[in-house]
C-alpha cells in the first residue's frame, strides 16, 4: 500500500493550480528556542491553504464525465476554496456545504470563486452528512476533504517539496491534524524515503479526534469539538487516514488555545504573516515539545497550513498569546483599603510593565485588585513576583491558568459599590513605557482616595486609565488645579451614562 501511495504522490497533478511554497528559516524563533526551525509556508498558496493540493489532484484524477455533472464537498473553509478554485479552472459547477459558524472570510472567498455555498450544521461533521446526502440526490461527484487516496497523495506533495528545498538532515516535521489528510500524505512519503525523520501530529485539546482514535484503536466520534481552530474541528477522522497515522506517525501532541495564540504571534514575528489558529498548530506543538523534552540544536520543520482568519479574531488572539507565551501573568492581590495603597503596591512591583490593573471599592477594610504583569523570563518569574508580594505582606493568588479569569473576570472587575460619597470619575491618558503607571500614580498623589481603577495596556503609544476618586465639594477647586498641574490629558466622566448604569455613579441630567 505504501509503495502505491509513493507513486501516487510522485505523480500527483497539483501544479496546474497549486504552487511550490517556500521553506523559510525562522531566525527569531530559532535563536530564542535554540534549534533550527523552518516554516513550510502553505499559507502562501493562492487560497491561503494547503487544501488546494488535494482538491486539484482529486479533480485531475476524476473522469471528465463525472466532473461535468458537478462536484460537491463539505468543508470548514479551506478545502472548499481549493475545490471551488479547481472547479472554476475546469469550468464545472461546484457546491460547498460549510458549518454555519464558518469564518466569513472563508465563506466569502468560496462564493467569490463561483461555487454555491450551503451553510448547514454546527460543525464539520454535520456539513459532511448533508453534502453526502445532496451528492446522492443530485448525482454529484463528492470530493472528500481528507479520506481519499487522491486527496492524500495531493497533500503529500508538501513533503516532496520539503526535501527538495532542504538537503541537510531533518529531525522532526510537525503537522496539524484535522481529518488527517495532510499528515497522512506527508508521513507516507517521509517514512518511505527518510524513515529516521520523526512525524509529529498536533491537535487542539478540544478537537483531538485522531489522538482519541489512536487511543481507542479505531476512529471514534467526539461528542463535540471546539471551533477556535475551525480548520481542524473534525469530530471523526477518516478510516484511511487513521490507518496511515497508526502505521506512520510517531507521536501526536495536544495544545491549548493559549499555546495556539502564542504560536500565531511567533510566526508573525518571523514572517509578518498572520496565520489562522489551525495554521499555527504545528508551531504550537513544536514549541511545547522543545520545552518538554529540552530539545537543543535540532532541525525542526513546522507546516504552516493556512491563513484564513477573520480580522475580528485578532484581538482575542493577541490577548491570549501573551499568556500562552508565558509573557504575562495574572494575579489577584488583596491590598489594604486606604489612601496610598495603590502606589505602595505599584512600588512593590517595581518597573515591571503592568498590562492590566482593575479595582473597585467594596468596603472600608481591604480591597481585591486584578493585575496583569508582563514577564521577561517566563514561568519562573511568576514565582518570583508571588514571593516578592508575599514578603511585602500581600495575599496573592495566581490566576494565569484560570480559564474563567482569563475569559471573563478580567473584563468584569467593577460593579456598583453603595455608599461611596463624593466619587468623581476621570479618564486619563499618559505616554506608555515601563514604569509609566507607577509614575502616574505618584503624580496623582495620596491625598484623595481612589475608589475605582481600571487600566489596560493595549500595546498602543498611550496608557489609558479610568479612575474613581473621592473629592469632597470644598476640595474640588484644589483638585482641579492639581489635575491641571499633572499635565496628563484628562476627561471628567462623572456624568457618563455608562458610569451611572454599571458603576453606581449619578445619572446624568
Amino acid at each position: 500500500m505504501s509503495s502505491d501511495y509513493l507513486q501516487r504522490i510522485r505523480n500527483a497533478d497539483v501544479y496546474n493550480i497549486a504552487t511550490k511554497t517556500p521553506l523559510d528559516f525562522a531566525p527569531i524563533l530559532s535563536a530564542r528556542l535554540g534549534n533550527k526551525i523552518l516554516f513550510k509556508r502553505e499559507d502562501l498558496q493562492s487560497v491561503f491553504s494547503f487544501k488546494l493540493r488535494g482538491a486539484c489532484n482529486k479533480l485531475a484524477a476524476t473522469p471528465a464525465a463525472d466532473l461535468q455533472r458537478g462536484v460537491i464537498c463539505s468543508s470548514a473553509g479551506n478545502h472548499a476554496q481549493g475545490v471551488a478554485l479547481a472547479a472554476k479552472r475546469l469550468r464545472i459547477p461546484a457546491q460547498v456545504v460549510m458549518p454555519t459558524g464558518t469564518a466569513s472570510i472563508k465563506i466569502d472567498a468560496v462564493a467569490a470563486l463561483g461555487a454555491r455555498v450551503i451553510l448547514y450544521g454546527d460543525a464539520y461533521d454535520d456539513a459532511y452528512t448533508k453534502s453526502v446526502e445532496l451528492a446522492k440526490q443530485h448525482d454529484l461527484t463528492f470530493i472528500h476533504p481528507f479520506d481519499d487516496p487522491d486527496v492524500i497523495a495531493g497533500q503529500g506533495t508538501v513533503a516532496v517539496e520539503i526535501f527538495e528545498q532542504y538537503a541537510d538532515s531533518i529531525d522532526s516535521i510537525f503537522v496539524p491534524i484535522g481529518g488527517g489528510g495532510l499528515i497522512s500524505g506527508i508521513a507516507l512519503y517521509v517514512k518511505a524515503m527518510f524513515p529516521d525523520v520523526r512525524i509529529i501530529g498536533v491537535e487542539p485539546e478540544e478537537s483531538a479526534s485522531m489522538h482519541a482514535a489512536l487511543a481507542a484503536g479505531h476512529p471514534v466520534t467526539l461528542d463535540h469539538v471546539g471551533i477556535f481552530a475551525d480548520g481542524v474541528a473534525v469530530r471523526t477522522v477518516g478510516e484511511e487516514t487513521f490507518r496511515i497515522c497508526r502505521e506512520h506517525v510517531d507521536e501526536i501532541v495536544l495544545v491549548n488555545t493559549d499555546e495556539i495564540c502564542a504560536a500565531i504571534q511567533s510566526i508573525f514575528e518571523d514572517t509578518r504573516a498572520v496565520v489562522e489558529p489551525a495554521g499555527a498548530l504545528a508551531v504550537a506543538g513544536m514549541k511545547q515539545q522543545i520545552a518538554k523534552n529540552k530539545l537543543k540544536d535540532k532541525t525542526l520543520i513546522a507546516v504552516n497550513s493556512g491563513a484564513n482568519v477573520n480580522f475580528d479574531r485578532l484581538r482575542h488572539i493577541a490577548e491570549r498569546s501573551a499568556i500562552g507565551e508565558q509573557r504575562e501573568a495574572l494575579f489577584a492581590v488583596e491590598i489594604p483599603e486606604c489612601t496610598g495603597s495603590f502606589l505602595a503596591f505599584s512600588e512593590t512591583i517595581g518597573k515591571r510593565n503592568i498590562t492590566e490593573f482593575n479595582y473597585r471599592y467594596v468596603d472600608s477594610s481591604s480591597a481585591h485588585i486584578f493585575a496583569g504583569i508582563e514577564l521577561k523570563s517566563c514561568i519562573e518569574e511568576r514565582a518570583e513576583i508571588i514571593a516578592l508580594l508575599t514578603a511585602a505582606g500581600y495575599s496573592v493568588s495566581d490566576l494565569s491558568d484560570n480559564e474563567m479569569a482569563k475569559l471573563h473576570v478580567r473584563h468584569m472587575v467593577g460593579g456598583i459599590a453603595p455608599g461611596i460619597e463624593n466619587e468623581r470619575l476621570y479618564r486619563f491618558e499618559f505616554p506608555e513605557r515601563p514604569g509609566a503607571l507607577m509614575k502616574f500614580l505618584k503624580s496623582i498623589g495620596s491625598r484623595w482616595n481612589i475608589t475605582l481603577f481600571h487600566y489596560r495596556n493595549h500595546g498602543s503609544d498611550y496608557g489609558r486609565v479610568l479612575a474613581g476618586i473621592q473629592v469632597p465639594e470644598p476640595e474640588l477647586q484644589e483638585f482641579n488645579r492639581h489635575l491641571d498641574e499633572l499635565g496628563y490629558p484628562c476627561w471628567n466622566e462623572s456624568g457618563n451614562q455608562a458610569y451611572a448604569l454599571f458603576l453606581g455613579g449619578q445619572k446624568p441630567d
